[in-house]
């Protein structure tokens, strides 16, 4: 049954190629890929390898401002809009290659669309002038609203002798980056054409829209309508429903909403309920309590705004319970956008969530009653497509019951029932990768009294004839498999479940050495006086190099007729890198230098190219990097490079993982040399 519902619900995204403002009847749940400051957790390639984990559960990722800002940045100071994304979270290609591989495993990528402001690096007024598509796109002073940043903006503009927009900001105004006037044909026209670069070109699914107060909704409306996202939500950071209802209707076009919002009132009414320990208050007016904007609400209980960032940055968050607040959030209609921290702090249990949440068909429209509550505790009944789920959170969920409802699965302050009619099996341990063997609880969910449960091991369909066990037994589980299990009742077996089971293999990583290559730049056209490293690395920010400007690079290497300056570093774990600003050293080095180059693991090889603010740096490794099972780096792969191989498994030898994980596993072991053979062989 959870496969067919999950498949459903995938098989529904393709046609939604235009839903206005946001589908109903959705029942996808969505994740935020990122956290204040998450460079490492997301950055594009890591999100990519978790592409097949995440896409039975989330139907979108909502991933931050992907072009690039002029430095290391979360991208609300955005700069370019259609010719850089080499971004603080990886390169173009990288980006394009998530969004590809989401896309074939059904997610939906969402860009994060900040339009109310933008960054004039160099002064007040200028902006980057970029030609997409044999168009050219430039804003000047005249796109700035007239009353930016409370006048002072109007003061500059005096001194410099520039004309700004003759319209006010038409929303809240917000210094520190120049206001766009959205009331401009030219503002218009370039940001039709980014969200049409952002949807068709890129192979963004749809926009989370950044700071829509700052401008009026009505342009949202125009915006959406142009360029027709499957989603759309809006920021409108306000607790009062009312205003975020205000903003809903502000996006209409032709008398339809063309947005959904995130539903603050949502989030600072779990917050409230937690923080000050009045469960009850969780029956509060929200945008998903409303059935005629429940469609609209994307729900959500902590964001990159609002989380505990650092002692001397502690912003808003909910101070504890927050697996509660997850099960509580999972459980309601709206559209669901699970917390990246919390995705990764309590997956497995938000994996159970989400499978009870599709098992029971619940949606952004689906409508539900306050079953029980009191200060310590509050049950709420969700009726879904399929059958009803009900949900009791709070530190006194143990005075919740009901005979009509089956306990399925529960946790610190948490509880979930499904309704006895849905006539299904349950198996209270979600899919993945688990480190120490468990037992998995197995459940009946059926009217019928004494139906039991059959089960196997080995991915076949349970049968009558399958191991039978009473409901609320378990199995014990040691080793990799996949557990189905079937509600049994006169004779016959309905409503199989699945789960599929990993363990976690030993990591057999071995320290070794790698090289960070620089074309050299003391040549023309750049004509540095000197090549210097400085860097910082994954485990504690340290300074590899030393203090700025680092350490002097002397010496250098020819490849493929080309001089490099490297230096070497050595890789302590399987995740180490290296970030590094190049630079030449000296009383210049400031102007001198190179943008950050992040997340170096391995052999690598960059060249210095055009100077604005700061040197631009291209990656070359593909032109110059060995060739995969070129060992000792001859230039042909034969037979000597096995014997290079077998000395880098013993330790005698370091490799970089370009030329030695030949089956891309992550290690390199017997198996690398089993491979390395097989392509001697066939003469590869």
């Amino acid at each position: 049954m959870r496969k067919i519902y999950m498949l459903l619900a995938l098989a529904a995204l393709p046609v939604m190629a235009w839903a206005a403002g946001w589908p109903a009847n959705y029942g996808g749940v969505m994740l935020q890929g990122f956290y204040w400051d998450s460079y490492d957790d997301t950055y594009w390639p890591t999100l990519e390898s978790q592409a097949g984990e995440l896409s039975p559960y989330f139907s979108l990722v909502w991933i931050p401002q992907s072009g690039n800002c002029g430095g290391t940045s979360m991208g609300y100071d955005d700069l370019y809009w259609f010719s850089n994304y080499n971004s603080s979270f990886g390169n173009e290609q990288q980006l394009r290659s998530l969004i590809s591989t989401f896309k074939s495993k059904g997610i939906g990528t969402i860009a994060d669309v900040v339009i109310n402001h933008r960054k004039t690096p160099s002064d007040w007024f200028t902006f980057p002038t970029e030609t997409y598509n044999g168009v050219t796109y430039a804003m000047t002073a005249a796109d700035i609203c007239a009353n930016d940043d409370g006048g002072a903006t109007a003061t500059q503009a005096a001194k410099q002798g520039v004309t700004l927009s003759g319209n006010n900001d038409t929303g809240e105004d917000w210094s520190g980056m120049r206001d766009l006037d959205h009331k401009s044909a030219n503002v218009q026209t370039i940001v039709k054409a980014y969200l049409g670069f952002l949807l068709n070109d890129l192979g963004y699914t749809g926009f989370r829209y950044d700071m829509v107060k700052g401008y009026d909704g009505s342009f949202t409306g125009l915006y959406n309508s142009a360029s027709q996202p499957a989603f759309s939500v809006g920021e409108y950071w306000d607790g009062n429903p009312d205003k975020v209802i205000d903003w809903l209707n502000a996006t209409k076009v032709g008398g339809t909403i063309m947005s959904a919002a995130f539903d603050y009132p949502f989030r600072y009414t779990v917050r409230d309920a937690i923080n000050k320990g009045n469960w009850a208050s969780l029956s509060g007016t929200t945008l998903a309590s409303q059935s005629a904007y429940r469609q609209y609400a994307v729900t959500f209980i902590e964001n990159h705004d609002t989380e505990y960032r650092s002692s001397s940055a502690p912003q808003d968050p909910i101070k504890k319970d927050t697996l509660a607040a997850n099960a509580y959030l999972l459980a309601m209609p709206g559209t669901p956008c699970v917390f990246l921290k919390h995705w990764q702090d309590y997956k497995q249990e938000i994996k159970g969530m989400i499978d009870a949440r599709k098992l029971a068909g619940i949606t952004n429209t689906s409508t539900y009653v306050n079953y029980k509550s009191a200060a310590t505790y509050y049950a709420v009944k969700v009726n879904g497509d399929h059958c009803h789920l009900m949900a009791a959170v709070g530190p006194g969920v143990g005075a919740v019951t009901s005979s009509q409802y089956t306990e399925i699965m529960s946790g610190y302050h948490y509880k979930y029932f499904l309704e006895k009619t849905a006539e299904t099996a349950w198996i209270d341990k979600a899919d993945g990768e688990y480190s120490d063997a468990f037992d998995a609880r197995l459940t009946a969910v059926s009217a019928t009294s004494g139906a039991t449960v059959v089960y196997t091991t080995d991915g076949t369909e349970p049968t009558a004839s399958s191991t039978q066990v009473q409901s609320g037994a378990t199995v014990h589980i040691d080793k990799a498999c996949t557990l189905k299990a079937g509600l049994l009742k006169g004779g016959k077996v309905s409503g199989i479940v699945t789960r599929s089971y990993t363990f976690k293999a030993p990591d057999d990583f071995k320290p070794y050495t790698f090289n960070v290559y620089l074309e050299d730049p003391t040549a023309s056209p750049n004509n540095w006086s000197a090549v210097y490293y400085y860097s910082w690395d994954s485990n504690s920010s340290a300074q590899q190099d030393g203090n700025w400007p680092g350490t002097a690079a002397t010496a250098t290497k020819v490849v493929k007729g080309t001089k490099f300056y490297y230096r070497t570093y050595t890789k302590t774990s399987r995740n180490y890198y290296i970030n590094f600003v190049f630079n030449q050293g000296g009383a210049t080095a400031g102007t001198h230098q190179t943008v950050d180059v992040q997340r170096v693991k391995g052999d690598a090889y960059f060249k210095v190219t055009t100077q604005t603010n700061k040197y631009e740096v291209e990656d070359v490794t593909s032109q110059y990097a060995g060739t995969a099972g070129d060992i000792n780096d001859d230039g042909v792969v034969n037979v000597t490079d096995v014997t290079a191989l077998i000395n880098v498994i013993l330790g005698t030898a370091s490799y970089s993982d370009a030329t030695c994980d030949l089956n891309g596993d992550g290690q390199v072991n017997v198996t690398d040399v089993t491979t390395l053979i097989n392509v001697i062989l066939a003469g590869n």
